[in-house]
């Protein structure tokens, strides 16, 4: 049987992990913190402070770190956050409904602006782009309007050229019936005027569907991503196992990798690419691999893998499933050395049933390294975002529940971390 707990017709929502795990976390709140050098910065409030952060943190030079959370606020959207060096948190914005909201993945500018997008809200209720300036006004730049459209909806984060451009993805929507009848995905441009392009609609098939993470741009204007379904259909038949693509500047598209499920090679790619300074990819599939079956992945446990710049796929490690070994649900994070940072959101200690999660490290030749292991509680559980380095190597992110436990009927909040090396 081929499981695909991880995702649905729609990209995965953030608390479709939380909910199994809200009655355990508070079971372990006498628990200590396993490592010296693991910190948390803060435990969130819930409304009308944050709640549930979910993806990846910016650190500035003035030490001030930034991030995006699913719920809380002051109407229960979602908001974008603010801590400063001392600890202190502020609310930049709570998100409403019609005006974008259930924010995700913020990029910034050089003049501190941050850029986003929104999975609901907007005009049409199918997505927004939106930009927070400095002074905490947002504006919504773009509102998806879906397949019927031509449009896609449900988008997945933004990058940002030296122009002011925006580039990234939908997981659904393009052409109205493909893909079961949600469409297959899109990749968009957004000028500074606020005017989308559609760059690219996924066809489903050998071309692959349903982009799933965000994407990588290189000084050449290509981009580079990945789906999580498609591609080779012998593999999960008829659906594929996804692919990961490129996308010229011309609008040309060329699939990269197939996933095939097949000696060792992965399945359903979900956590988004990261590039090194020698234009390779780096990311994670949920399935696949050579590791055991798991209660979440019954056809493997999941990999780490590198595409270079001619295609060529190599898997860095396979998942076994056991202790904290677990497949990551966020994007990557790499140091100057070629290691690899993620996260995974299950495994681990089992307070929290089927785990709390951990921070792993892979080195250049896939050896993996156990670095935190979280135990729920104040501490913190479930960590749905990757992971932030600053320029002493020192690692950021966050859990999305735990933390303050008179929160969220017990379960906690969530919380900010640091883990020092």
């Amino acid at each position: 049987m081929h499981s695909i707990t991880f995702f649905s017709a729609s990209r995965c929502k953030p608390f479709s992990f939380l909910l199994p795990l809200v009655a355990c976390v508070a079971l372990s709140m006498m628990l200590p913190a396993q490592a010296q050098t693991f910190r948390v910065l803060y435990s969130f409030n819930g409304p009308p402070d944050a709640q549930a952060p979910h993806s990846n943190l910016l650190l500035d030079g003035s030490g001030n770190i930034y991030g995006i959370t699913f719920g809380g606020g002051s109407s229960y959207e979602g908001t974008a956050f603010k801590l400063n060096s001392s600890g202190k948190e502020t609310v930049l914005y709570s998100f409403l409904s019609g005006y974008g909201n259930r924010p995700d993945l913020v990029i910034q500018d050089a003049e501190g602006t941050l850029y986003g997008t929104t999975t609901y809200g907007g005009s049409y209720g199918q997505g927004a782009v939106f930009k927070l300036d400095q002074k905490e006004n947002e504006t919504v730049l773009y509102s998806f309007r879906g397949a019927a459209k031509s449009d896609g909806f449900d988008p997945i984060g933004v990058v940002r050229d030296e122009q002011g451009n925006l580039y990234g993805t939908t997981g659904l929507g393009g052409e109205a019936g493909g893909c079961y009848g949600y469409g297959c995905g899109i990749v968009f441009k957004l000028d500074s005027a606020g005017k989308e392009t559609v760059l690219y609609t996924f066809k489903g098939g050998a071309d692959g569907g349903y982009p799933s993470g965000p994407i990588v741009r290189d000084a050449a204007g290509n981009l580079y991503g990945e789906t999580a379904y498609g591609g080779d259909l012998s593999c999960y038949p008829p659906y594929g196992c996804g692919t990961v693509f490129k996308l010229d500047p011309a609008g040309k598209e060329t699939v990269f990798h197939r996933f095939t499920g097949t000696g060792g090679d992965g399945e359903h790619p979900w956590a988004g690419l990261v590039a090194d300074n020698k234009g390779n990819l780096y990311g994670a599939t949920v399935e696949g691999g050579t590791g055991p079956n798991c209660t979440s992945a019954e056809n493997g446990c999941g990999t780490v893998f590198k595409v270079d710049r001619t295609g060529k796929e190599t898997v860095l490690h396979s998942f076994t499933g056991s202790g904290a070994d677990f497949p990551p649900n966020a994007s990557l994070a790499l140091d100057e050395k070629g290691n690899i940072y993620g996260t995974t959101p299950n495994g681990g200690s089992q307070n929290c049933g089927s785990g709390c999660g951990a921070v792993y490290m892979l080195n250049p030749a896939g050896k993996e390294t156990i670095l935190h292991e979280f135990v729920g509680g104040t501490e913190g559980a479930t960590p749905l975002g990757g992971v932030t380095l600053d320029s002493a190597g020192n690692i950021y992110g966050t859990t999305a529940l735990g933390g303050d436990l008179a929160c969220n009927n017990g379960a906690g909040c969530g919380t900010v971390f640091k883990l020092t090396r």
